[in-house]
């Protein structure tokens, strides 16, 4: 929305007045405040600055106001400068039905009480980004029939892979399942050290080109995975992860080394916490080699050394912040990594990248020590080969972390125990149907599905609740200036400011939709599961709002447009969800690995060696991997 001079001159006025800058036109910028979760819709530092000794706003010869350094008039008169140009920018709020004498009352309550509370306020929790510190006691909860959710500790049975041999080529090795390198590390065919060099040496070979990597943890990795073997010497195996190597999202902090959220702004923080889900995979065995890009603030896959590449059409960028967990996962870089999601950010580049990946029901891992967009709606979750090691990892990491409030410990079934032949699973008129095809050959109950509800714009109050959670938890970047720093102006620079005129009523608006939205989908949920696209855009609005788990399977490939001539390697992945009712995980998870138990697309590799005889990629660039910093 494009201001008028009349309305842009009024909002230089009330903002200069806040600042306490500027003592001839009246204060009324604190009456907006009262209405708004947050201020402005341009940021203080992107604003003109008087002088000193002058104020912005001069009395002209005719009565009208005239703003310095300026030969145009906002015409208004000093006299209605608050009932008229004030009352225009009210419209932008859609709050322009207040008469003169009621302007004026809200300004005097609102500088009387609500900014010394607004300043109290921010300079109490406000003071550092990122949402590491001081959640909000306000916890969404996914749960469907307000029943107290009965807690289980109950670990999963794995399956047994007994006979699996070590292959001859560490190609082989890279590309093998968790459970699969699980059975050669606990019969110690392979040790865990050997499996950490052979990763960080393909992490090192493959990044210049797919750039999915912030930071090798080398030191670290090679520490833990001593550690392991020393175990396993001593009769000690700690289960399916034991010495098994991962990479983790550039946004969980990990001691001694950079968390930089992929931003610029802080590619040289240290954020010494181990996060939850860091504490708990280093209590499984899990060796640390890599801190992984995610896009910048965890926006989409552009972060501050460039972007990251889809290793099965290089040529394509991974989409998704969770860039570099589903690029390394696919290229054979990792065995499995974790990653996040807010709006998209697992589904997104696991399609796109072709790998399996599990977005769980909100609140089943704990998110301390992880940078926060929305609490409300960032998820963990895993990316793996299979969708049994999404089970095996998902085991591992969930469970009440006592300072997430939004955790908790689910009731989630194993799925490797689940009876697929008593399921009734829809379909959607978006769903693979190779998909439906096995799962009803495998007994299954089969049915044609549609998702019901009445709210018209899931988008509308997903961008209300996300923009306004995550701009109180970057207030003070904003506030300093340092989104003019940010990779890519187009995308959280611009929807944080459109977020600063987000009035309160609104956005609580939008969570009493949201919880309509919820009633309607647990309602319109009729069958056990459905399969559908998992990155239509409505259903990654809904299912995120709504907390549902969803697990992204790769069905197939297609070739990619425009090939060179004489053809090419590279493809394009095909790929499906399987979206389950909250705290139904293990539904997923077990129609996942019955499909992927009688189909061989999830085994596919993509062609980072080889694109074949007349497709090529130019050299990449030298990348200098940033060091381990000291404490």
């Amino acid at each position: 929305m494009t201001l008028d001079k009349c309305s842009r001159e009024s909002l230089l006025a009330l903002t200069r007045s806040i600042g306490g800058s500027c003592i001839y036109y009246v204060h009324f910028g604190a009456a907006i405040i009262c209405c708004l979760v947050l201020v402005f819709t341009v940021p203080l530092h992107s604003l003109p600055s008087p002088s000193v000794t002058h104020p912005p706003f001069i009395p002209s010869t005719n009565g009208t106001v005239k703003y310095m350094g300026s030969n145009n008039h906002c015409p208004c008169s000093e006299k209605n400068i608050e009932g008229s140009c004030l009352r225009r920018f009210l419209g932008l709020l859609d709050a322009n039905f207040f008469n003169d004498k009621q302007i004026v009352e809200i300004e005097k309550g609102a500088k009387e009480l609500s900014i010394p509370i607004i300043e109290a306020n921010r300079r109490f929790v406000a003071s550092e980004n990122g949402g590491l510190h001081y959640p909000s006691p306000l916890i969404f909860n996914p749960n469907w029939d307000h029943q107290s959710i009965q807690p289980t500790n109950r670990r999963f049975n794995y399956p047994s892979n007994s006979g699996i041999q070590r292959p001859e080529s560490e190609e082989d090795i890279a590309f093998m399942s968790v459970l699969e390198l699980a059975e050669l590390i606990k019969t110690k065919k392979i040790t865990s050290q050997e499996l950490t060099r052979i990763f960080l040496q393909r992490l090192k070979k493959y990044n210049p080109v797919l750039e999915a990597v912030i930071t090798l943890t080398e030191e670290l990795a090679h520490k833990q995975a001593k550690a392991a073997d020393e175990l396993l010497g001593q009769g000690v195996y700690l289960g399916p992860l034991h010495g098994i190597p991962y990479g983790l999202k550039d946004i969980i902090s990990v001691p001694g080394y950079k968390t930089t959220w992929g931003s610029k702004t802080f590619k040289d923080q240290i954020i010494d916490t181990e996060a939850w889900v860091y504490k708990r995979l280093k209590a499984a065995g899990a060796v640390l080699v890599a801190k992984l890009v995610s896009g910048s603030l965890a926006y989409d896959d552009i972060w501050f050394g460039g972007r990251t590449r889809n290793p099965w059409n290089i040529e394509e960028f991974s989409t998704g912040s969770s860039a570099g967990p589903a690029a390394s996962t696919s290229a054979g870089m990792v065995p499995f990594a974790i990653g996040s999601e807010t709006a998209g950010s697992i589904t997104y580049p696991a399609a796109r990248c072709g790998v399996t990946a599990l977005r769980p029901t909100f609140g089943t891992v704990g998110r301390t020590g992880v940078m926060s967009i929305a609490e409300s709606l960032d998820k963990l979750g895993p990316f793996c080969r299979t969708a049994a090691d999404c089970a095996v990892v998902l085991d591992i990491i969930r469970g009440n972390d006592p300072d997430d409030l939004s955790s908790r410990d689910v009731p989630i079934d194993d799925p490797f125990s689940i009876d697929i032949t008593k399921l009734t699973v829809g379909y959607l008129e978006d769903a693979e149907m190779e998909v439906v095809h096995v799962l009803a050959s495998k007994g299954v109950k089969m049915v044609p599905f549609q998702l019901n509800y009445t709210v018209d714009s899931a988008q509308g109050i997903l961008n209300f609740t996300m923009d306004v959670e995550m701009l109180a938890h970057f207030d003070e970047w904003q506030r300093s200036g340092k989104d003019n720093e940010y990779e890519a102006q187009d995308q959280w620079p611009t929807e944080l400011r459109r977020a600063r005129i987000i009035p309160a009523v609104d956005y609580i608006q939008a969570q009493r939709a949201r919880g309509k939205l919820i009633n309607e989908v647990r309602d319109s949920f009729t069958v056990d599961a459905f399969i559908g696209n998992a990155t239509d855009w409505e259903k990654v609005c809904v299912g995120n709002l709504v907390g549902l788990p969803v697990i992204v399977v790769p069905t197939g490939f297609t070739n990619i447009s425009n090939p060179p001539p004489g053809g090419s390697k590279r493809r394009t992945t095909v790929t499906t969800g399987i979206y389950a009712p909250r705290h139904r995980d293990h539904i997923s998870l077990a129609l996942a690995m019955a499909y992927q138990s009688a189909t061989n697309h999830h085994k596919k590799r993509p062609p980072i060696n080889d694109l074949g005889p007349n497709d090529k990629i130019l050299d990449p660039p030298t990348v200098i991997y940033p060091p381990r910093v000291l404490r």
